[in-house]
């Protein structure tokens, strides 16, 4: 039996119940939000009535009202006695500036645009076991996913690629980054932006992605130093000729019986010294992980893209897959985040 620190009786399950239901409501508020710049707004001009803030946006004042109301009740807005509106604090990065570190604007769309459908279609999957792949859902879905891991590729791009030993220098001499799995290039071309002097590669499998990723590179105007290209990681470089390998949000998402193939022809792309970096989230092995803290993200990850057909790897199936590619040297784990798992090696 686990160990409880308070007594569950029926109405305590009760009101889980309903704080869970809250919590979809409130996802769905705070998407609304986004959706007709609500949020935006507060954060450019706060201190506003519900009215004023609807006659700003051209919005029905009434439905504006209730939606202020609704977001003070859930803490997303703070108000004075005259109900002027502002964002409550750090929201105005969190979810009106999409450029920011911490925006999860993506994230909400993630669940309610393309999380919602899918767990329509999971009731079937529970019966039949069958999946439907992430690949060729087209460029909104793309763009949605890529959307929801921006806070992972900025802290790819600009602290955990830079604190690495030796690469650094080896980027600003002109080496190689290959980024697997690059999507539709954001994280491509923040690369190029953050080491101007370095040569970016993104490969990926999905067509549509990589139709946007070069779209992306040209509208950046890095695509003299960046590139994407479909198919393969052996068939995109050749072995040995990269400084560091990046996967973020990627791993969990590549077939099982194809991992060990992935991460050996990553390995072998890279130069001697050169290190791979992964971005990934880590499911629980044990029955004790699994009410963890650092494991509940990744729990729900792994039921959210079930109908994906993708399955998260525990930290034993990491680890066995860097070392069968031939990767000998320590692997460094940290968490970071709600549960996302930071792994490094360097190539010896």
């Amino acid at each position: 039996m686990d160990n409880k620190t308070t007594e569950i009786t029926a109405d305590s399950q009760v009101a889980r119940v309903f704080e869970w239901r809250r919590g979809f409501n409130t996802i769905h508020l705070i998407d609304v939000g986004i959706r007709v710049g609500l949020f935006k707004s507060l954060a450019e001009a706060p201190g506003v009535t519900g009215k004023e803030l609807a006659e700003r946006l051209g919005l029905h004042p009434p439905f504006v009202e209730t939606w202020c109301k609704t977001a003070y009740g859930m803490e997303l807005l703070d108000a004075d006695e005259a109900l002027r509106y502002r964002l409550a604090p750090y929201f105005d990065s969190i979810l009106a500036s999409p450029t920011h570190p911490r925006y999860l604007g993506g994230y909400v769309r993630l669940g309610t645009e393309v999380a919602a459908e899918d767990f329509q279609r999971s009731v079937r999957s529970l019966r039949t076991g069958e999946v439907t792949p992430f690949q060729g859902r087209g460029d909104d879905f793309a763009q949605a996913i890529a959307e929801s891991t921006w806070g992972l590729q900025v802290m790819t791009a600009k602290k955990i690629l830079p604190n690495l030993e030796g690469l650094a220098e080896r980027l600003e001499a002109g080496g190689t980054i290959l980024e697997v799995g690059c999507g539709t290039g954001n994280l491509l071309a923040l690369l190029a932006k953050t080491f101007p002097k370095a040569h970016c590669i993104g490969v990926d499998i999905d067509e549509d992605s990589v139709t946007s990723a070069r779209q992306r590179l040209q509208k950046a105007g890095v695509a003299d130093r960046a590139e994407a290209r479909k198919g393969s990681v052996s068939a995109a470089v050749q072995a040995a000729s990269v400084d560091a390998v990046v996967m973020v949000e990627v791993l969990h998402e590549i077939a099982q019986d194809l991992r060990p193939f992935v991460i050996a022809q990553s390995a072998a792309a890279l130069k001697p010294g050169g290190w791979l970096v992964i971005v990934d989230e880590t499911y629980p092995s044990t029955r004790e992980e699994m009410r963890q803290p650092e494991f509940r993200f990744p729990l729900m990850t792994g039921f959210e893209e079930m109908v994906w057909g993708n399955v998260l790897p525990t930290r034993e199936e990491q680890e066995k897959l860097l070392r069968d590619a031939g990767l000998t040297g320590v692997i460094d784990r940290s968490i970071i985040g709600e549960g996302f798992t930071v792994l490094t090696t360097k190539k010896q």
